[in-house]
């Protein structure tokens, strides 16, 4: 049972302050009662239902108690011997937080969408948190800001946490993706110029950006451009650029394309100064791309924090991935201080019916999806990637690295306790996929990397 329900899309979305004074309007206040109201439900039940099974073991002796008593009454009857009351109590009391107020690092994309829209949503002060979203121009940024403790926790590229944890490109220090903030939602951009100019293994001499190079953007565009015969390092130019500056150097002729995060390929269109070649998922249906995380120390010095933290971003998530709540999630991260992008724009990519820049409109429910689950296999994945062109040198434990820094454990525990269904196959948070067209086995990296060894 979700604890989460839609929104009232027909509602307006910020009135008069509530008669409590912590929520935005009434109708705001009304949601949040209507959650607190449902998990109390789920909290009760699961205690009546514990405690049935506690004092009657054999399953034929709960079946007779219950129909002696009425299962709507077994909580009474119970009662009458044990401290219902209190128990209750304990279970919806949540460990004192030791820290309330925290800073949360971001990039204004919409790979971000559900750490954003749980500030103006209220997922953050559901679970007695006062959270202050930190804008942040670039990942470079992001990076020195979590080694300087100027954060508590961040988006970051969800190769981002491999890599500082090994200390490639900075100082080691040892981080930790909790979710996945977004699957698939990006795309190969390219300027008007080169709408007649599709195939890959004529691109060369061509300048494209890049996010940063830890990063999926890179990885995903090296793997692209190297299936089609390219050498990324020879035959192109790929060009770090912050997200937002991407557009600006379209327009001005200073690169010929980019894979980047949306909505920036969106915005190109939009500006009518680039066209969609392909979306990310044609290459990787299903991949990662930026992931919400933080220290170790953090997590060591505040678990009770980093479990409501944790809590907050799994139940964003969750509202996030139902289609019927993109348009209001479109409307709260569009603002100056979230996205800063039209509303317009925010809508074709959250939705996936969008204009591509050729005059075609496409529709693509998953062009993006905010899938949590951190499996160790898109680690594994990511480390083979960096070992192959080079960002590491020698010999990877994978299976050590990437069970180190993903949380799939943790992740497992706190999606089963927020109500959300976990796959069959996240048991052993390894899984097979086949990347444009070939198979990627993760217990198998080592080989996988040496089939690349032509490249």
């Amino acid at each position: 049972m979700s604890i989460l329900k839609p929104f009232d899309l027909n509602q307006p979305l910020f009135t008069s302050a509530c008669s409590c004074g912590q929520h935005a309007s009434s109708e705001e206040h009304n949601r949040a009662s209507l959650i607190s109201e449902d998990a109390e439900s789920i909290s009760a039940n699961f205690i009546e239902a514990s405690l049935v099974k506690a004092l009657f073991p054999s399953e034929l002796k709960r079946r007779a108690f219950l129909r002696a008593v009425g299962s709507g009454s077994a909580l009474s009857a119970l009662s009458t011997v044990l401290p219902i009351g209190a128990l209750q109590a304990m279970a919806q009391e949540k460990a004192p937080l030791e820290k309330k107020e925290l800073s949360v690092g971001f990039i204004p994309i919409t790979c971000a969408t559900p750490l954003i829209m749980a500030e103006p949503l209220g997922f953050y002060r559901k679970q007695g948190l006062t959270v202050s979203l930190m804008k942040t121009a670039g990942w470079a940024l992001i990076r020195d800001k979590m080694l300087n403790k100027e954060l508590d926790a961040s988006h970051f590229l969800s190769p981002m946490p491999l890599s500082i944890s090994m200390g490639l490109g900075s100082n080691a220090s040892p981080m930790r993706v909790a979710t996945i903030q977004n699957v698939n939602g990006q795309a190969i951009t390219l300027a008007m110029k080169h709408k007649d100019n599709r195939d890959p293994s004529k691109w060369k001499g061509m300048k494209f950006a890049i996010p940063f190079e830890y990063s999926m953007h890179n990885f995903l565009l090296r793997y692209y451009l190297a299936q089609h015969g390219l050498n990324p390092d020879k035959d192109v130019q790929l060009r770090v650029t912050p997200p937002a500056e991407m557009v600006a150097n379209l327009r001005a002729g200073n690169i010929d394309g980019f894979l980047g995060p949306d909505p920036f390929n969106q915005r190109a269109v939009f500006d009518e100064v680039g066209f969609i070649h392909i979306l990310s998922k044609e290459i990787w249906n299903g991949h990662p791309c930026c992931a919400f995380g933080t220290s170790e120390a953090f997590i060591q010095q505040n678990p009770n924090t980093w479990a409501a933290l944790y809590r907050a971003v799994l139940n964003a998530s969750t509202m996030a991935r139902d289609p019927v709540n993109r348009p209001l999630i479109a409307k709260v991260i569009s603002p100056q201080n979230y996205v800063n992008q039209p509303e317009a724009v925010l809508m074709q990519v959250l939705t996936g019916k969008f204009a591509d820049g050729l005059g075609n409109v496409q529709n693509v429910p998953d062009r993006v999806d905010f899938n949590p689950i951190p499996w160790y296999s898109m680690a594994t994945w990511m480390l083979t990637q960096m070992q192959r062109w080079g960002y590491i040198k020698g010999d990877v434990n994978y299976k050590d690295i990437s069970e180190k820094v993903f949380l799939m454990t943790d992740a497992k525990k706190y999606m089963d306790e927020t109500g959300i269904t976990i796959p069959a196959a996240a048991k052993s948070g390894y899984q097979k996929v086949k990347i444009m067209g070939k198979e990627f086995d993760p217990m198998q990296p080592a080989a996988y990397l040496k089939s690349f060894a032509s490249t």
